[in-house]
């Protein structure tokens, strides 16, 4: 008996691996690393965009409230229970109430390509998509920010790329040059 327990946890694993997705959290009063640990305790994949500070080992969050963590739809359920008056996980409404919002894969791989890319200049903005999304559609096919896709929006004169997170946050880059952008046409 213990073989077929033991195989039904490897395949429960691999269909929840499968299956799962990233998810937003707004963790309240700027304690996103013991969410962090909390969710790791879990065997959680967590990402918070971070910058590091002083000797490159002390990170420091860009946005003090949201912490990104990747689960099964099951899992991101029970979060907010979880993590009762810690943090509540961003949610949509459907014609079956409200349930976690999964961020699209390749949504949330641009947006950690971007905030893990060490350039400075970064801006963070909360979830206003009707400004982020506007101007442009564009693909960054060279430089640090290679592969990023978003909106060209000018800011201070600059031209600048917002990749956003729908409904969660977005961020600006520093001034990307004209060479190194691609319109992405019918988008």
């Amino acid at each position: 008996m213990p073989t077929l327990n033991k195989r039904y946890n490897q395949e429960t694993t691999q269909v929840e691996q499968e299956e799962s997705h990233w998810y937003a959290l707004k963790v309240f009063f700027n304690k996103v690393f013991d969410v962090e640990e909390t969710l790791n305790g879990y065997g959680i994949s967590t990402y918070i965009p971070c910058e590091t500070q002083g000797n490159g080992h002390e990170r420091k969050p860009m946005i003090n409230s949201l912490i990104f963590f990747r689960s099964s739809p099951a899992f991101a359920q029970r979060v907010n229970t979880l993590l009762y008056n810690k943090a509540f996980v961003y949610t949509s409404c459907t014609d079956m109430g409200k349930k976690p919002y999964p961020i699209p894969e390749k949504e949330m791989n641009i947006f950690m390509l971007v905030c893990s890319s060490g350039e400075s200049g970064l801006e963070y903005f909360g979830a206003d998509d009707s400004f982020f999304r506007k101007g442009d559609r564009v693909k960054v096919v060279d430089g640090v920010f290679k592969g990023a896709e978003g909106y060209i929006r000018r800011i201070r004169g600059n031209r600048r790329l917002f990749v956003s997170i729908h409904g969660v946050c977005a961020v600006a880059t520093s001034y990307i040059p004209q060479c190194f952008l691609r319109k992405i046409q019918n988008a």
